[in-house]
């Protein structure tokens, strides 16, 4: 196919210039091979393809069944390539620039009710509580329990939850550093609960003899040294069959979504809670905005004097 070896030199320069991961650089080749394809079954060269031919492109993809988001990582795959095409002097201009991205549909996150997420917490907490067929078991529990009380008490995405340092309970502060995105660090409010469980599981791990020395709060025998969002995610499904609600509808994120609307329902400001959530842009905590609206509407047949009339 035409054009190829500039996909070449645009993958050597994400691994030599930006240390792309292996499967990210699949997925780039992967996805600009397919535009070459595409292109040159029209006897076309994706070194100087036109925005018109980018544009048929997404509209191949669609009629093919690719879902928007699939539609939206194919095109940007391609505005990185021209971008570096351009950079590189290969082409004049970015034809990528007019193309609109794919609208994705909007779906609001699945959501747990308090009485729900307060019947999850008291069900881990009432296993952790024994008795215990070994220590191992022991510990087990302990571990869920406290996942969910901070899962819950803080809104932490799931990479951040399963990766605290063991040094994340300092003291008495009432707040944990928590490092997400773009190592940015933020500061995290932590309930009395959270804190006792996660006190009373480091305790736990001392009397046993395990991972004693391990610098995560949650550790384990894996290659990265902690729990990993798979297991948790295993075990959340365990504890919701115990604490009798649907395992599709509980997931680590799930947890993430019940604290901001949660919050939110309580007359939390929506900045706070990108704050707390540690979103970069307003627009991403905007999802919740349903909450708000929700809250709105309750406040106004309550308190409007026309209401009911």
């Amino acid at each position: 196919m035409r054009g190829t070896r500039h996909i070449e030199t645009f993958l050597e320069m994400l691994v030599a210039e930006r240390g792309a991961a292996d499967n990210t650089i699949e997925s780039y080749n992967r996805d600009l091979e397919d535009f070459a394809h595409f292109i040159g079954s029209r006897g076309g060269d994706v070194a100087s393809a036109s925005t018109e031919d980018i544009s048929r492109y997404i509209g191949d993809l669609k009629a093919r069944g690719f879902a928007a988001s699939s539609q939206a990582r194919r095109l940007s795959a391609l505005r990185q390539f021209h971008k570096f095409l351009y950079s590189e002097g290969v082409r004049a201009d970015d034809p990528t620039g007019p193309v609109d991205s794919p609208k994705k549909p909007a779906h609001l996150p699945k959501i747990l009710s308090e009485e729900e997420v307060d019947r999850l917490i008291e069900t881990a907490r009432a296993m952790a509580s024994g008795p215990f067929d070994s220590e191992e078991e022991q510990l087990r529990t302990l571990r869920i329990y406290t996942l969910v009380e901070v899962a819950y008490a803080t809104g932490l995405r799931v990479s951040e939850l399963v990766s605290l340092p063991a040094s994340a309970l300092r003291g008495d502060l009432p707040v944990i550093m928590v490092t997400g995105k773009g190592n940015k660090e933020r500061m995290v409010p932590l309930s009395d609960r959270a804190r006792a469980a996660m006190a009373a599981y480091l305790a736990a791990r001392r009397t046993v003899g395990q991972a004693v020395d391990s610098n995560w709060l949650f550790a384990s025998y894996g290659s990265s040294g902690h729990f990993t969002r798979q297991a948790l995610g295993r075990d959340l499904k365990a504890l919701a069959v115990a604490a009798a609600i649907d395992p599709k509808r509980l997931s680590p994120h799930v947890l993430r979504h019940a604290f901001a609307s949660h919050i939110l329902q309580r007359g939390a400001d929506l900045r706070i809670v990108q704050e707390l959530l540690g979103h970069a842009d307003i627009s991403t905590t905007q999802i919740y905005t349903h909450v708000l609206e929700e809250r709105l509407r309750v406040m106004v047949a309550s308190h409007h004097p026309l209401a009911g009339s």
